[in-house]
């Protein structure tokens, strides 16, 4: 039967090639029926735990998934603009719902800086700050760690044992430690994102380096170069563009880490995100979470103007 669907002017080679194919191609659509079967035993065990784990009420509510998003609809669409700038509202009546002026950073007697705009620039400080030093170490650690670069087994297994244990926990999970230790502040929140970042990056950076060409490292070996001038002088070149790339990336995450750790007490604009969301601002939760989308558009949109600028437009061209 399988012989005969394959075509008739096939050579015996092609014939055999042929009808391999389609053997692979049948094991490749087994396979992907056994696995959306397997997904869909999980997704339903889920559901189902989830219904349970509810008394009975996850599927009930699932019609009102969206009530929220229609909760969060302020009485006045300009109250947004007042909120996120700490403009007067018309409706204050008293309570910290309209109280935007309350929270203004006066520089001088007649200029300040609207309240969520300073607590941006501190969560944007807080992913910087922790994203170079992450970055640091992670340069430093991930030559140790690379299996080209470094032969020794035991400083490499080691390296990379550390990097494993400081990106095997959450930011917010290292926060709460910090937490515990160094009290509230933005502080904790930079040791945090500062830990994860050495442990994702230098992963990152090593397994770029183990893929670097390595006909400068032999340039520099055979002309009694020592390790670190191999590395500097052989590797690093190749290895900056992408790592110049990741760094970026990574900026970008930590912007969102910093803000979900400061919801739990590590400083910049998470905790007003947290606090207008349980009182039920709509005006200021909605304020937050444009400011929010706004930072990290602009944070994308720099991580490419800076791309450009260090590889070059031509790596950006199409092939003509």
């Amino acid at each position: 039967m399988a012989t005969s669907l394959l075509p008739r002017n096939l050579s015996d080679n092609g014939a055999v090639i042929e009808r391999h194919w389609q053997e692979l191609s049948s094991r490749r659509r087994l396979y992907s029926w056994l696995g959306f079967g397997i997904l869909f035993l999980a997704l339903s065990g889920s559901l189902w735990f989830a219904n349970d784990s509810n008394a009975g009420k996850f599927f009930d509510r699932l019609p009102h998934f969206f009530d929220f998003v229609g909760d969060l609809a302020p009485r006045d669409g300009l109250e947004i603009f007042r909120a996120m700038f700490d403009l007067p509202s018309p409706y204050d009546d008293g309570s910290f719902k309209y109280n935007y002026p309350d929270g203004r950073l006066y520089l001088t007697d007649g200029f300040y800086i609207p309240e969520y705009v300073h607590k941006m620039l501190e969560t944007v400080n807080i992913a910087i700050f922790s994203t170079i030093i992450g970055t640091a170490l992670g340069f430093v650690l991930c030559f140790f760690a690379a299996r080209n670069l470094m032969p020794n087994p035991w400083i490499r297994g080691t390296v990379r044992r550390i990097m494993e244990i400081l990106r095997a926990f959450p930011e917010v999970v290292i926060a709460g430690f910090f937490l515990a230790i160094l009290s509230l502040g933005p502080i904790p929140a930079i040791a945090a994102v500062s830990i994860h970042t050495v442990g994702a990056l230098g992963k990152l950076f090593y397994e770029v380096v183990e893929n670097a060409d390595m006909k400068p490292d032999e340039g520099l070996r055979a002309a009694g170069g020592n390790w670190i001038e191999r590395v500097w002088f052989g590797m690093v070149p190749q290895v900056l563009p992408n790592f110049t790339s990741y760094f970026l990336l990574r900026l970008e995450i930590n912007v969102r880490a910093s803000t979900i750790i400061g919801a739990v007490g590590g400083g910049g604009i998470g905790e007003l995100l947290r606090l207008s969301i349980g009182q039920g601002h709509q005006a200021k939760t909605l304020a937050i979470v444009i400011l929010l989308f706004a930072t990290i558009f602009a944070v994308d949109q720099f991580s490419a103007w800076l791309r450009r600028r260090l590889v070059g437009e031509q790596a950006f061209q199409l092939a003509q």
